[in-house]
């Protein structure tokens, strides 16, 4: 600590023809070595062109291409010259420092041996601190070729800086661009205020009317004359089509959303840093595990008061559905890191901890749940059911159930669009995300704006006198993830240049998980929005 240390060696290698390509190709794909000191990661200081600042790179390149003056053909060069700059903080009360910045300037460099190989005491003639001879560019570079010897060395300076320990992660997530963000919650904020508009409109003068009309109406004639969602008073409560699937739906957006909002709380109060690796990950597990009580709990609520009576098979099934199929997704996709011999595979050990995660703590606690909800006296629809169902007339092109549906997913996902770009820039192109507040306001402009499209487009359906509204205003908020799909894979063929069959499998299924996720979210909420509207109107009409 805070002793310098100039040209340095590491070791020498002799590369052998299959290393040689190897590093080629490692050169050819951009990877970069990542490299942490004191739970810092290593940073190359980049100066952006458009401003008079420095962005920050997360680790050096292997090595870089280059064409040797008068010749044309490519050649491959490796950073064998790494000199390190550590930043220290110094207390101001006793003589100790603390480490606040890893920063590195990589070169390449052909180093000559002054005399004959001592190991690491060898005097070098490119390098040598007696002579003060340093390395400072890249001008005699070291090309990668087989059956040569590389020389690797490195130096190290200490630099005193004013950056106290506590803020010192500051500069890896100093935003850049936060207009960009501010552009895009004042994009969704507009949304937003168009949707309540519409809403209000419905509530007030819509429905006060209706309301008002439905009571008044005395003489046998008017009654006769009735149009509108009050028709369908003695249907819109009749059970719909695979009603277990919809109570396990429910039940699992339930569970998405309390994570979501547990996860986001902490991370805006600050107690998940990026300092801590894997934490927010950690966190979002152990909390969908323990939020197993609410989806076990509102999954046989709904299907108790939709006359359902095996909840054994409807835990089951919350308690599975989900779970297993991320599981399933996810276990194939490692089974593909593993056969490439990738270090970024979960081992074996993490897998079973997962499985008993599920099985000993999220699955009992479904079950907990749904006893407790099976055991409360069912939720009872404010109007009667009638015995036969009601024809439902032919409805106009745009009341279209696909049409609707179509529609209804546009909003949410142009109310969180920008947003996801920075996020799948973070997941993919490995930068820092940590810009929580903003990712909450956006998360609760996303809760109103599909709990509002979806009551819209209920009403409008319910006018009609169509009164199959269950599923609909599921997949009317729900159908959002498809758009988030067709995103990421528009984000794929513009912004990542993936060439790797793995790799390509591997970015679809995560973004297939994370949109069955968001449809699972999105659709649990314009439900629950559309259930407790029907339940509001209903309950306010006369009805003989």
């Amino acid at each position: 600590m805070r002793e310098p240390k100039m040209c340095q060696i590491v070791c020498k290698a002799k590369i052998t023809e299959k290393e040689a390509k190897e590093l080629k190709e490692k050169i050819e794909e951009e990877y970069r070595v990542n490299m942490i000191l004191d739970n810092l990661p290593l940073v190359v200081p980049v100066n952006r062109q458009d401003k008079n600042s420095i962005a920050y790179q997360g680790g050096y390149h292997v090595g870089l291409k280059g064409v040797y003056s008068g010749t044309k053909n490519e050649k491959y060069f490796i950073h064998n010259h790494l000199s390190f700059t550590v930043k220290y903080h110094r207390d101001d009360n006793s003589e100790l420092s603390r480490i606040v910045g890893f920063e590195v300037n990589p070169l390449s460099v052909k180093h000559q041996i002054d005399d004959k190989w001592n190991g690491v005491d060898t005097r070098l003639s490119t390098c040598d601190p007696h002579a003060s001879k340093f390395v400072i560019n890249s001008d005699s570079p070291q090309e990668v070729e087989a059956d040569k010897e590389i020389i690797f060395t490195y130096d190290v300076h200490f630099e005193e800086s004013e950056i106290k320990w506590a803020s010192r992660w500051d500069t890896y997530l100093l935003m850049t661009d936060d207009q960009i963000h501010w552009f895009s919650i004042v994009n969704s904020l507009m949304i937003v205020l168009f949707l309540s508009g519409m809403v209000a409109m419905i509530m007030l003068r819509t429905l006060y009317r209706d309301i008002s009309r439905y009571n008044q109406l005395e003489t046998q004639e008017e009654a006769q004359e009735e149009t509108g969602w009050k028709l369908v008073h003695g249907d819109v409560f009749r059970p719909p089509t695979h009603s277990d699937l919809l109570c396990v739906c429910v039940g699992t957006g339930v569970q998405f959303f309390g994570m979501l909002l547990v996860t986001m709380i902490f991370a805006v109060l600050g107690f998940l840093s990026p300092s801590n690796r894997g934490g927010l990950m950690t966190a979002m597990l152990l909390v969908w595990v323990l939020m197993g009580l609410l989806a076990g709990y509102s999954s046989s609520r709904l299907y108790k008061m939709l006359k359902g009576s095996e909840w054994k098979k409807i835990t089951l099934q919350t308690a599975f559905l989900f779970p297993g199929v991320a599981f399933v997704i996810f276990f194939i996709l490692n089974a593909l890191i593993w056969g490439e011999k990738s270090s970024g595979a979960v081992p074996f050990t993490t897998m079973f901890a997962l499985v008993l995660l599920w099985f000993g703590i999220s699955v009992p606690l479904v079950f907990v749940g749904s006893y407790l909800g099976f055991k409360k006296p069912a939720m009872e629809p404010p109007v009667k059911t009638s015995k036969i169902p009601r024809q439902i007339p032919e409805q106009a092109w745009y009341m279209n159930p696909l049409f609707t549906i179509l529609i209804g997913g546009v909003l949410p996902f142009g109310a969180v669009f920008i947003e996801l770009f920075f996020i799948l820039t973070s997941i993919w192109l490995h930068q820092f995300y940590y810009i929580f507040g903003f990712l909450f306001l956006v998360f609760v402009i996303l809760v109103i704006t599909c709990a509002e499209i979806a009551v819209v487009l209920c009403y409008f359906q319910l006018c009609s006198e169509d009164y199959m509204w269950w599923w609909r205003s599921y997949l009317t908020s729900g159908s959002s993830a498809l758009y988030l799909f067709l995103y990421a894979a528009f984000y794929f063929f513009t912004k990542l240049q993936i060439t790797k069959l793995v790799s390509g499998i591997l970015y679809f299924g995560y973004m297939f998980l994370a949109s069955y996720a968001f449809f699972v979210l999105t659709g649990t909420i314009g439900f629950c929005a559309c259930f407790w509207f029907t339940r509001l109107i209903y309950s306010s009409v006369k009805i003989d």
